[in-house]
């Protein structure tokens, strides 16, 4: 059963307009008990999908690492880091060495659209990311979206993510490494 996680239903709820029609539908056979537990599992992985982008932004390589299973993968096109010290080193060699005191005044990533779907221990995720730039005038810039498709495992009682595929939408992702190679060059 497909799960859709709905930014703002807290609001509707508040505005006087109910959860009625935007509940996730029953199943009767699962017991409270289990319902509650699939909610739960449901939150825990749209956590780590807001933890990617938010230890991303702070240059929080060791933390970003950690959302990964032991055995986790991050995968764009023939590009595969398995491990955690592979995709640490994969964010050391994107962005370099961060500063102690960094603050990211530069960029964000938004992830969005989250779609989980819960198998026990296992779980997939499909959603789509978008990273912003800070434009030569200030003003805020697309540069990448695309989509991410996600296995997660529960991994000693928590969440993480066992495979991530990213795949670049606009631009291609022949365009994205180019703009990539003229801002490590530029650094």
């Amino acid at each position: 059963m497909r799960h859709y996680i709905i930014a703002g239903a807290g609001l509707l709820a508040a505005a006087g307009l109910g959860m009625g029609a935007f509940a996730v539908a029953q199943n009767p056979a699962l017991s409270v008990e289990q319902r509650l537990q699939r909610v739960e599992d449901e939150l825990a992985i749209n956590r780590v999908l807001v933890n990617y982008s938010a230890t991303q932004d702070a240059r929080d390589f060791a933390g970003y690492a950690a959302l990964f299973a032991k055995e986790g993968e991050w995968v764009n096109g023939k590009n595969v880091h398995k491990g955690r010290e592979a995709i640490h080193k994969m964010l050391i060699d994107l962005y370099g060495e961060p500063p102690a005191d960094f603050v990211n005044n530069d960029s964000y990533h938004i992830t969005s659209n989250a779609q989980i779907d819960l198998n026990g221990d296992r779980a997939t995720a499909h959603s789509r990311h978008l990273l912003i730039w800070r434009g030569a005038d200030g003003s805020p810039v697309p540069a990448l979206a695309g989509r991410y498709e996600d296995e997660f495992i529960r991994e000693n009682g928590e969440w993480k993510i066992l495979r991530r595929v990213d795949y670049p939408v606009m631009p291609t992702p022949e365009e994205w490494m180019k703009v990539v190679r003229e801002r490590m060059a530029a650094r």
